[in-house]
């Protein structure tokens, strides 16, 4: 069926208006999308506002405060200590955050307004460990919007230059021209000539040189290592693919799952037709993922789904952008490949060691450690590693925890190029021996929301509806914001004492304390942790007042929200951004808009979890991937629970146990590990209907083939062990179940 005019999207980026798709087709800039108001969400319009601009004239130059590194050397540092999520969300809650917030989000950083405002680098700094040539860490201010910034009654605003629709942006990019280069076939500015498939070279993404001129080819961001190299750079739909390897390969999965679906459709139909048809499918699927998987396992529940909202402007809010959506505590150090070693030649492997990878082959395994340092602009390790082994290792590995606290690979030397010839110190302490530059940030984070005149923490509070915080304690939900009576400490210049950010104390998943002293505990799973000082102590040394505090930093030092990634002010933000992204675009996968047409003719259905698409798209069967790759163990959290833990019978050195599971959440349980702790040296002799993987105290049981599912409202009886006692033999004190913490009796 061939569209009339009057149902195509009126916007110079749209698909030409002979394109016979049966349902109407969504614009490549976000123009159209609101009947209404067609320039909602559109690329290069204005960041909308939640609450007032706050700038040191009021008109538009940033607000002054404590300098961002000083800052962040007291706040965001992490001393090279591994904190995982509590609720072992994977590498895929960064990952795909990351992969939408190149989807909806881009500042616009061109032109005479993007000046130069680098943050001073106080080599003198008692807390500082990096040495920095420069002398001062780079930032440029993002520019202004066109006609802004004239009074206090029209301040300086900045432009999104991407569409603020979830509409797989970096998938397909959001001009015509870009689209061109990307489909293939010919390139003269118009794609709809050109064949349904986009352009790989073998099953990977193109390089800049894949046409022949890399200079003809369209931009994409180029830094790092990948500075020696240009034309080796990758071309996608968003500039920014070849910023890691696990958005690089994020990027590569929907580029094969793009022209997987053209290979399903039949021969008999156009070429602009297939394509269009697998785009309106790959754009539902990142939707479906982003809503059913994503956001419940970051802890965000919106209400359910009531349809389209013709009155809601998408288009993104500064304040989310600059402040809410910056997670970048989540990104763990290093990322982990666990497959099999004969994927690789002897030569490679050597070659991987060279530049710094940590390589381990264990007979017919191998293990390979990437430091996020040489994962940055680094797209030949993809192809490398190879797409499937990589996609499986995000999803292996616990991201680490979402507070204050920000790994040094980011924290200090962001997409710096290390010395040469040191390759073992690319992580960890020895990571300052490796830079002679600082790019920070963390102090990039709070210098961009004094950039985009974001309010104070608590104006950031009450614009979401939340109340003032009245004292440091508040906003850490610590105890005291007092420096202690520690003779390791200066007093009074507590602040300014490298011993104030000393670990005291690392808690795991069982709730039990690891050594801080252990030469291993750097390598340790903790979850939670305490410092020589509170956070609390040491953001009232920094600020003073709490109506001072830079709004990114109150925000992640709020502590989290049970069953959440978040604090209360991160998770409103997230909460309110991703409802309006959902109900005020009209091509949202619950507003079909031709998905229904799609599966009834074709078979084609969108709703596909992650783990789906991994498997149709490289060689990892599906049951070798967690049934939800954002969780290490494959399920969502249950928002409630309870545990009987009852000893059976018992005699001479020996007992048995039953274990009664109650799931009082509100969603089933599909795969479960259940943990507990012993208090008396109790040993597990012989266990059943689980499987359970005793070490010293520790207890995890994971759930047998039989018994993975737990009803909402339901239980399961009949987990048990015969062990061997001590002279008592207590009861665990604590049961988590997939990390909730749950009520006992």
């Amino acid at each position: 069926m061939v569209l009339s005019a009057a149902l195509l999207v009126l916007s110079t980026l749209v698909v030409p208006a002979y394109a016979a798709v049966p349902f109407p087709v969504e614009s490549l800039d976000g123009s159209g999308n609101n009947a209404a108001n067609p320039t909602w969400g559109r690329t290069g319009t204005a960041y909308s506002r939640v609450g007032s601009t706050r700038y040191g004239d009021g008109v538009g130059s940033p607000t002054t405060g404590p300098n961002s590194r000083f800052v962040s050397n007291r706040v965001h540092s992490d001393l090279a200590q591994n904190v995982f999520s509590e609720r072992h969300v994977t590498g895929w809650g960064w990952t795909w955050g990351q992969f939408l917030d190149h989807t909806f989000g881009l500042r616009d950083g061109a032109g005479p307004t993007a000046t130069t405002a680098n943050i001073p680098f106080n080599a003198g700094d008692p807390l500082e460990t990096f040495t920095n040539t420069l002398g001062y860490i780079p930032f440029a201010r993002s520019a202004a919007t066109a006609g802004t910034g004239t009074s206090a009654a029209n301040p300086r605003q900045q432009t999104n230059t991407l569409s603020s629709y979830l509409d797989a942006f970096p998938v397909y990019g959001g001009t015509n021209t870009r689209l061109d280069w990307l489909r293939a076939g010919t390139v003269d500015g118009n794609p709809a000539n050109n064949s349904a498939t986009l352009l790989m070279q073998n099953n990977y993404l193109p390089r800049r040189t894949a046409r022949g001129n890399a200079s003809t080819a369209p931009a994409t961001d180029v830094d790092g290592r990948l500075l020696a190299a240009p034309g080796n750079a990758l071309v996608a739909g968003d500039v920014r693919v070849n910023e890691n390897i696990n958005l690089t390969a994020t990027h590569t999965l929907f580029a094969r799952e793009h022209n997987r679906i053209v290979s399903l459709l039949p021969a008999s139909l156009s070429e602009e037709d297939k394509f269009q048809i697998a785009r309106r499918v790959v754009i539902a699927e990142q939707q479906y993922i982003t809503y059913t998987e994503f956001l419940p396992a970051m802890g965000v529940n919106l209400p359910a789904y009531t349809g389209y909202n013709a009155g809601i402007n998408t288009s993104l809010s500064n304040e989310f952008a600059t402040v809410g959506y910056r997670s970048h505590s989540q990104i763990h150090g290093e990322i982990e490949v666990e497959t099999d070693a004969d994927r690789y030649s002897p030569a490679q492997l050597n070659a991987f060691t060279a530049m710094g990878l940590e390589v381990t082959v264990d007979g017919d395994e191998a293990a390979i450690v990437i430091p996020l340092n040489v994962a940055f602009f680094n797209p030949d390790l993809v192809s490398s590693l190879q797409l499937g082994p990589l996609l499986q290792g995000i999803g292996l590995e616990s991201q680490y925890r979402n507070e204050e606290m920000i790994d040094d690979q980011l924290r200090s030397v962001l997409f710096q190029v290390p010395v040469s010839g040191n390759p073992e110190c690319l992580d960890g302490p020895d990571l300052p021996q490796c830079f002679r530059g600082v790019v920070d940030l963390g102090a990039i984070d709070i210098e961009r929301g004094r950039d985009h005149g974001m309010p104070t923490y608590n104006q950031l509070r009450q614009a979401y509806g939340l109340p003032a915080r009245t004292s440091f304690t508040q906003i850490t939900g610590e105890s005291t914001a007092a420096f202690p009576a520690d003779p390791t400490l200066t007093p009074g210049n507590e602040i300014n004492d490298p011993d104030s950010m000393t670990f005291t104390r690392l808690f795991d998943l069982f709730g039990l304390q690891v050594d801080v002293n252990d030469e291993d505990a750097l390598e340790t799973d903790p979850v939670s942790f305490t410092r020589r000082t509170t956070l609390a102590a040491r953001l009232q040394a920094i600020y003073g007042n709490v109506n001072n505090v830079d709004a990114f930093v109150g925000m992640v030092a709020e502590p989290h929200i049970a069953g959440t990634e978040f604090g209360e002010l991160q998770r409103a933000m997230w909460a309110r951004e991703f409802r309006r992204l959902r109900d005020g675009d009209r091509f949202f996968y619950g507003n079909d808009q031709g998905l229904t047409t799609i599966l009834n003719q074709y078979g084609i259905d969108y709703r596909a979890n992650l783990g789906d698409i991994i498997a149709r798209n490289t060689d990892i069967p599906r049951a070798e991937l967690a049934s939800n790759v954002f969780f290490v163990h494959g399920d969502t959290p249950p928002t409630s629970c309870r545990v009987t833990y009852t000893i059976v019978t018992s005699w001479p050195g020996n007992f048995q146990a039953n274990i009664k599971i109650w799931n009082t959440g509100t969603r089933p349980i599909n795969n479960w590990t259940l943990r507990f702790a012993f208090a008396n040296g109790q040993q597990i002799t012989l266990p059943w209907n689980g499987t359970f993987a005793q070490d010293g105290v520790r207890v995890p049981v994971e759930n047998a083939d039989w018994n993975g599912t737990i009803p909402a409202g339901g239980s399961l009886d009949g987990v048990g062990f015969n062990a061997t006692r001590g002279a008592a033999n207590a009861s665990p004190a604590n049961f988590t179940l997939n990390t909730t913490p749950c009520a006992s009796g």
